[in-house]
């Protein structure tokens, strides 16, 4: 299945490249009436998953964000506007996700096993987006071309492909702690004969984001927009925890000696679970969202035009 979403990825974003090509194409036939914008995006990124979360039953939903674990995140993208109310961005971002079960504060409920649990891990996150942008408002407005000091709503949606390397903190015989990659040492048993159902699983995944923004334009060249975007994804392994406990032999049989006692000190940091019993939830994939501030620089268009309207005063129009 992860192998056809894969090859799915791909086919989504060729359809959606080439849509953004057609519009760009009628940009240039439409030169003014039409813009295209660049910029860049900076604010946190959040993972929603297995590990960390609070009091309860674990959620993929923000009543599990963990405010110390939260990252930076950063981008830049480009968006072709065919019309007011419609556009077609591409971005690239680079940002750090983290979860850590020491992080959930006990209160005697079923947070208490996941706190006893004892894992963590953190995470790179590279990311490739395509997405279109619609602004509703546009239809309301009495003159759509004239932008300077409106604000307008706006949602996005469109498919993307991130890369993650899942890492986790080892700690060795010697007492050193440190940082080990968690995919090679298959903790879950991913890719032993013992467990057909668990598939080794990819460091490139195919993700679906959706959210909503506001977007206010200074002027005509220049605006600033804040947006929560969500990614949902179809793998559960973005922190190496999904299912259940393995039996620890089975590190020695198929890895080699000096990766055979990382693995086991990384898939049990417990002597209290078994073989069997309960690590993660397969039944929710992992997730995450950022919520960032975007800094936009119109291009394009009929630049006289523009620069004529840019005397506006800064009120605030819908």
């Amino acid at each position: 299945m992860k192998q056809s979403l894969h090859s799915l990825s791909w086919k989504c974003l060729f359809v959606l490249a080439v849509t953004l090509s057609l519009s760009s194409s009628i940009y240039s036939q439409e030169e003014a009436r039409n813009n295209t914008e660049a910029g860049f995006t900076f604010g946190p990124m959040v993972f929603l998953g297995d590990l960390g979360g609070h009091a309860g039953t674990g959620k993929t939903l923000i009543k599990d964000w963990n405010w110390p674990t939260t990252k930076l995140a950063v981008g830049g993208y480009f968006t072709a506007y065919p019309m007011q109310w419609l556009g077609f961005r591409f971005s690239l971002n680079y940002g750090a996700i983290e979860g850590a079960d020491s992080q959930i504060k006990g209160k005697g409920g079923d947070e208490e096993t996941r706190k006893a649990r004892g894992l963590d891990f953190r995470s790179k996150i590279i990311e490739g987006t395509v997405m279109a942008e619609f602004y509703p408002t546009v239809f309301l407005e009495e003159d759509p071309d004239d932008v300077t000091a409106r604000l307008r709503p706006y949602g996005v949606a469109g498919f993307g492909l991130f890369h993650f390397k899942p890492q986790g903190s080892y700690r060795s015989p010697s007492g050193d702690t440190y940082w080990v990659d968690l995919q090679p040492l298959h903790t879950e048993g991913e890719g032993f004969p013992e467990y057909p159902d668990r598939k080794p699983y990819k460091l490139t995944q195919l993700n679906i984001p959706i959210g909503v923004g506001v977007k206010y334009f200074f002027s005509d060249n220049l605006n600033i927009s804040f947006e929560i975007i969500h990614r949902k994804t179809f793998t559960d392994y973005i922190d190496d925890v999904s299912t259940k406990y393995v039996d620890p032999s089975l590190f020695y049989k198929y890895l080699s000696p000096s990766q055979a006692p990382i693995a086991a000190a990384m898939a049990n940091k417990t002597t209290a679970y078994t073989p069997g019993a309960k690590r993660g939830d397969p039944r929710n994939n992992d997730a995450y969202f950022t919520a960032q501030f975007k800094l936009g620089f119109r291009i394009g268009g009929n630049t006289s035009n523009r620069w004529n309207n840019s005397t506006h005063c800064p009120l605030l129009r819908f």
